[in-house]
């Protein structure tokens, strides 16, 4: 059967006029912060056109506990989503839970849950060849790898290494009594996202607390991690989140603390990074950034662009990348007419970027231009309570 994808490439090579009626829809998922006066019950999914960037009104696909952040299985059916709380099962932990999804309607069935290890968990991803879901823990710091069966089921975490499981790994400062500059936000460490580099030999983690990107190798056949090496961020910036470019020699890291991005070359055979450049998400004549903090990063699929989210602010700064080095021109701010913008997500086909309104409840959509980078509202919001993860389906 030809897919929608491929029959709007025919239909572009052959110069076929596409009825009005086509629409290349794919189910696109939203994670939320759940009790309280959020008004959410969990998972939320609606459908997108990548054709008109169309977003249909977001139901609930399944319930949940805190699903804070999101991701797909690369070949299966499957979704994961972190519970980011701080209590489960009677202990300091969060968890990590398992959702076959149907790929007509993307309702979602629960298939099982395992503790994360530490407690408020949230971020995770699957590694690229399904075999693993590795997790961030914020409170404490420490990243957990749990093994995944054929049916994409989770499995306990591998307990062969004393005095902690060989697929979690707690973080911890060089020093006794060594803190980060921030004291309020730094006095322990605070993992906060992990990412898998594409060969799938290291996880890369960065840590708010330590101001660290720490690597880990990974084994996907024993879902375990070992620690290897870790780069710094600038004392106080509070690494966040990390995005790879297309190339595999690169990543960039988004600080949450002081607003920046950092640029890293990464060698992917040997795990390390060496930093190349450091640069503010907002534009010098904001002077006054009190209570704005950064978010979200994400790499233009074609590897020219870099965007990142100002919180408080309520921004998407853009970037261009530049070809032969991967450093990055400030190209300036988009509003995101909505309030809080703690994850937005490109659109698989490069023509759209979507950001959720923690607090405006609410997601956005902007058209890129392929030319510029730039962001341009194109009218199209929908209602999502307290959207903070948007992770989008295949076709």
């Amino acid at each position: 059967m030809t897919s929608p994808r491929s029959l709007l490439a025919l239909c572009c090579l052959l110069g076929t006029a596409i009825s009005p009626a086509y629409s290349a829809e794919r189910l696109i998922w939203f994670g939320s912060y759940t009790g309280g006066s959020t008004q959410s019950e969990g998972i939320y999914v609606s459908r997108f056109d990548d054709v008109t960037g169309k977003l249909s009104p977001a139901q609930l696909a399944g319930k949940a506990v805190n699903p804070s952040f999101l991701a797909i299985h690369p070949q299966l059916p499957m979704l994961y989503a972190v519970s980011e709380v701080v209590r489960y099962e009677g202990k300091s932990s969060g968890a990590v839970t398992a959702f076959a999804f149907d790929a007509n309607t993307g309702m979602l069935t629960p298939k099982g849950a395992q503790p994360s290890g530490g407690a408020a968990p949230c971020h995770l991803t699957v590694d690229p060849t399904g075999r693993t879901v590795l997790a961030a823990n914020y409170v404490g710091g420490s990243t957990i790898c749990l093994g995944l069966n054929a049916e994409g089921i989770l499995q306990p975490v591998v307990n062969d290494a004393a005095p902690q499981p060989a697929g979690l790994q707690q973080h911890v400062y060089a020093r006794a009594g060594e803190f980060g500059v921030q004291a309020s936000r730094q006095s322990e460490p605070h993992a906060h996202s992990v990412e898998v580099t594409p060969n799938g030999r290291f996880a890369l983690v960065c840590d708010l607390g330590l101001d660290q990107v720490i690597a880990y190798r990974l084994d996907t056949e024993k879902a375990t991690l070992a620690p290897h090496g870790f780069a710094r961020v600038k004392s106080g910036a509070g690494a966040r989140r990390s995005a790879f470019h297309p190339n595999g020699r690169l990543t960039y890291v988004v600080n949450e603390l002081d607003l920046t991005v950092t640029v890293f070359e990464l060698d992917a055979q040997a795990g390390s990074l060496r930093e190349v450049q450091t640069l503010s998400t907002l534009p010098p004549e904001v002077a006054e950034r009190k209570g704005f903090s950064c978010a979200e990063i994400a790499v233009h699929p074609s590897g020219k662009f870099l965007y990142a989210s100002n919180r408080g602010h309520d921004s998407i700064a853009m970037y261009a990348i530049e070809e032969a080095t991967g450093r990055l021109s400030f190209l300036g701010v988009q509003a995101i007419e909505g309030a809080m913008p703690r994850h937005f997500a490109v659109d698989p086909s490069g023509k759209f970027l979507l950001v959720g309104g923690q607090n405006s409840n609410t997601v956005a959509v902007f058209g890129i231009d392929a030319v510029s980078g730039k962001l341009k509202f194109t009218g199209t919001k929908i209602d999502v309570p307290s959207p903070v993860s948007i992770v989008f389906g295949r076709l």
